[in-house]
């Protein structure tokens, strides 16, 4: 659980920007998200593959 205290006189949109920023770096919705629905293993794999040969592909062709 992400728990952002707000000071005294704190903006509550500075403490708002904070708990977004706490969010985006634990990487809560990205949980969130891929627990939505079911990925088999053999799936995952796939998607790892594909990214790398995609991420490569990129990097041959940056060299020549």
């Amino acid at each position: 659980m992400i728990i952002v205290k707000i000071g005294k006189n704190e903006n509550i949109n500075k403490a708002l920007k904070r708990f977004k920023v706490k969010v985006r770096n634990s990487k809560t919705m990205e949980e969130y998200r891929s627990r939505k629905e079911f990925v088999k293993k053999s799936v995952k794999r796939r998607r790892v593959i594909d990214k790398a040969k995609y991420v490569q592909s990129i990097r041959t062709k940056e060299e020549q």
